[in-house]
């Protein structure tokens, strides 16, 4: 008898040809890349045992552990999205749905929307519609109710409206590891008289305080409870994740002024919980452990957001010790911290064995390239370094990226077009650092390895009335999309083939060729749409080349 059955939304359990960065593609129009392309690249399904899924996104997985304190093995699946119909029977209580962008209203999702000034709707958005109409197909004349949750949430609390539209019964919002049983619960008994839940939603206002909203179809933790599950109530995961994804902590605590994490309370994982983790991920056959956070170098920090550094190496060194292991490469960090410490870098290479072999891919957020902007809005990011007396912010950007190029870790970078406050200047500051990192080398005369991605900020009030059109980037603006996707052009000529790890030999060729060309045919759109936009291509693509020289950081041998 299965009571539970989950299913995350499928843009979030492909493998993307085994490319780093390439799950973003499903965050573009589907009116801008052909849907054979699209489908060759996220790759095949993953793998099913008997109709569940082989490995699940690692959010499922957390969510499938929670279920299986208080069940039993049978009475919970986490179902293959091409066999729903095969587990939601008439003693199915619940279909619950995990997903990180249901309607395309994501940062890069509607950088796209509003850079190529379409209303087609994303692979994110579609791809959610088809899963949510299978379940629904699943579940017609059935008790089973519909639970969706997730990051994505958010969305739906901006257009409540697709709730009814998609047959969603319910939408929970916020951290559920430590009371799941007790939610499923209320959603089948239909509510009541239960203090532990509050009938809306949490919201921010501009100051980036909580607000609460009522909402029946909505549910979150009471207003007056504890909001956070304990380390402690969070379960570990008894079945592989996708990618090899394991969590080493919550939160991230630094503050940065459009970041709703870092609200989240700081919880770290000791090296023995995520070692437990990444061992059943490894009897599955995986290699590398994924180690998601925040803030990497925020994992047990000190004062001024002084990394530990023996903290950091104690985790690396397990993992890296775990029999089958050969790699492992964090999610999250921030570039101050290889600009100011080198060494720990160094150390850290080492312990993972980073090389020219096993690049080590880390996601960054460096927003802008202007000091104003960023002393604005996220001054605890280039902590323990300070904009002024350390160099500029872009100084300690080529420097983080320097440090790192140096130990073998490929930083992907994303910036922000939008933010608050924001001048054409703090713009063409953004242009001047991803020019002058494009055209810099290693002492070896080695390029500046990195990736940028541009974010577009939209404003609330946007997102609920859907008029985009209203959004005109400026030429300031256009020139950051140029520059952004003048270099990923570059990059992709020069590093496609050789970025996926894809066992066969063919698919990777294919998948090399494609982003090759997929990076050349994207320059060339945006090209065009700058043009038109009144972009002087010359000005941006030469923005910042003044052929000022920066020492290079000293790295410990």
């Amino acid at each position: 008898m299965v009571r539970f059955v989950l299913v995350a939304d499928s843009t979030l359990a492909r493998n993307y040809r085994s490319v780093p960065l390439l799950d973003f593609l499903a965050s573009a129009p589907t009116g801008a890349v052909p849907g054979s392309l699209y489908a060759f690249l996220r790759g095949p399904p993953p793998p099913d045992d008997h109709g569940r899924a082989a490995v699940a996104p690692y959010s499922i997985r957390k969510l499938e552990a929670a279920l299986l304190r208080d069940h039993k093995r049978e009475e919970v699946v986490v179902a293959h999205e091409d066999h729903l119909s095969e587990f939601v029977d008439d003693d199915t209580e619940v279909v619950g749905v995990t997903t990180m962008d249901p309607l395309g209203l994501g940062p890069l999702t509607m950088s796209y929307a509003v850079f190529f000034e379409t209303y087609s709707p994303a692979y994110v958005e579609r791809e959610f519609e088809y899963l949510l109409a299978r379940i629904n197909r699943a579940r017609a004349g059935k008790k089973a109710k519909l639970v969706v949750g997730g990051p994505g949430v958010w969305e739906l609390t901006v257009r409540p409206d697709e709730l009814d539209r998609n047959g969603i019964d319910y939408a929970f919002q916020g951290e559920s590891d430590d009371i799941l049983t007790d939610l499923f619960r209320y959603v089948t008994e239909g509510g009541g008289e239960n203090t532990g839940f509050f009938r809306g939603f949490q919201t921010f206002d501009g100051q980036f305080r909580k607000q609460w909203k009522a909402n029946s179809k909505f549910i979150s933790r009471y207003q007056f409870s504890k909001q956070f599950p304990k380390l402690e109530d969070i379960p570990d995961i008894v079945a592989p994740s996708t990618k090899g994804m394991v969590e080493v902590m919550r939160g991230c605590g630094i503050g940065c002024d459009f970041c709703e994490v870092t609200l989240r309370p700081l919880r770290y994982y000791p090296p023995e919980k995520v070692t437990r983790e990444i061992n059943v991920n490894v009897a599955a056959g995986m290699k590398n452990g994924w180690l998601h956070s925040d803030e990497i170098f925020a994992y047990e920090h000190g004062r001024n957001f002084v990394p530990n550094e023996e903290a950091i190496m104690e985790l690396f060194n397990a993992v890296m010790a775990i029999p089958g292991v050969t790699s492992s490469n964090p999610t999250h960090g921030r570039i101050s911290i290889p600009a100011a410490y080198p060494n720990l870098m160094r150390k850290l290479s080492r312990i993972i064995r980073a090389g020219p072999d096993n690049w080590v891919g880390v996601q960054m957020g460096i927003e802008t390239g202007s000091d104003r902007l960023a002393s604005e809005h996220m001054p605890n990011k280039t902590l323990p370094l300070r904009v002024g007396p350390d160099g500029s912010w872009a100084d300690i950007v080529w420097r983080g990226t320097y440090v790192m190029n140096k130990c073998y870790w490929r930083p992907a970078f994303t910036v922000q077009v939008g933010q608050a406050g924001e001048t054409p200047e703090d713009n063409w500051e953004t242009v001047a650092l991803i020019n002058r990192m494009s055209e810099s080398t290693l002492d070896n005369g080695a390029p500046f390895e990195f990736t940028v991605t541009p974010m577009q900020h939209v404003p609330l009030g946007l997102l609920k009335s859907r008029d985009f059109s209203s959004v005109r980037l400026d030429p300031s603006q256009l020139a950051v999309y140029y520059a952004s996707y003048r270099h990923l052009a570059k990059v992709a000529l020069r590093d496609a083939t050789r970025a996926s790890s894809d066992a066969n030999p063919a698919s990777r060729y294919v998948t090399g060729l494609m982003i090759a060309l997929g990076g050349w045919a994207m320059f060339r759109v945006v090209k065009r749409v700058c043009r038109r936009g009144g972009l002087d291509l010359e000005r941006a693509a030469r923005y910042g080349l003044d052929g000022r020289h920066l020492q290079a950081p000293v790295i410990p041998a």
